[in-house]
């Protein structure tokens, strides 16, 4: 299934014509972001507005839709949203990126409330750098930014891969309203 998650409409039409077709789910990762950098007087509206339209509202809209039928379920359920450590302590020239992630902390924080006495949790995972297509910075930056982080090595995607796992998984049914950073110990 694919779709643009930035699209309410075309969203929230896939996904429930997905689920008429599979069932409720019982869990679901919003992962989806995108960077525009730039200082923030320089950033134009169409930076920040793309930004906030697929790193925030684009949890709303995979995540809305698939509520109800996840609680008809009355099995419980996971939802994680992949955050940043962007959205923990900012970042210079990614204003809109850490305030899209940062707005994901606040909102999932709220859902975890929300949904606990259904037993469906809700999570954050905050990763640092990640050794992805994402992560295009130059040789003088990518060398302060490893001695930012304690570990000296970017993470691999199976290392979050692995995390969010483990919060689907059963064993994770007591952990809800969390931030867990995946970063080396950068924060």
């Amino acid at each position: 299934m694919i779709f643009d998650v930035s699209n309410t409409v075309q969203s929230k039409s896939k996904i429930l014509a997905s689920i008429e077709k599979v069932g409720p789910y019982w869990g679901v990762i919003s992962n989806a972001g995108i960077t525009k950098d730039n200082a923030f007087p320089s950033l134009s509206e169409d930076d920040w507005k793309s930004v906030i339209d697929v790193d925030l509202n684009g949890f709303f809209n995979v995540v809305q839709p698939c509520i109800m039928p996840m609680i008809s379920l009355k099995n419980g359920g996971r939802i994680i949203a992949l955050s940043s450590v962007s959205g923990i302590c900012g970042n210079r020239g990614q204003a809109n990126y850490s305030a899209a992630k940062a707005g994901l902390i606040g909102a999932v924080k709220s859902l975890a409330i929300e949904l606990a006495k259904r037993k469906i949790t809700a999570n954050c995972i905050a990763p640092g750098l990640i050794e992805t297509e994402m992560v295009q910075i130059n040789e003088l930056a990518m060398k302060m930014a490893m001695e930012a982080i304690p570990l000296r090595r970017m993470g691999k995607p199976k290392e979050v891969a692995a995390l969010a796992s483990f919060l689907m998984s059963s064993e994770a049914s007591y952990i809800t309203r969390q931030v867990i950073s995946i970063n080396g110990g950068m924060v």
